[in-house]
């Protein structure tokens, strides 16, 4: 009972070829982009904490 059907049924093999390659590369740099986030937070966290963050007792 889905409403959305499968378009790759009727796609040419290269053609199907062609869009799993770029699906992927999408995805590659969407997963690239989320980790340079991740870092850019990091680093943000870290720089507004300050110095005094390291000197603590733990």
């Amino acid at each position: 009972m889905t409403m959305v059907q499968d378009r790759r049924d009727d796609l040419p093999q290269e053609k199907d070829e062609t869009f799993f390659k770029r699906r992927r590369s999408r995805s590659i740099a969407i997963a690239l982009v989320l980790a340079g986030l991740v870092v850019l937070f990091y680093v943000v966290t870290l720089v507004k904490m300050g110095a005094g963050i390291f000197n603590r007792a733990l």
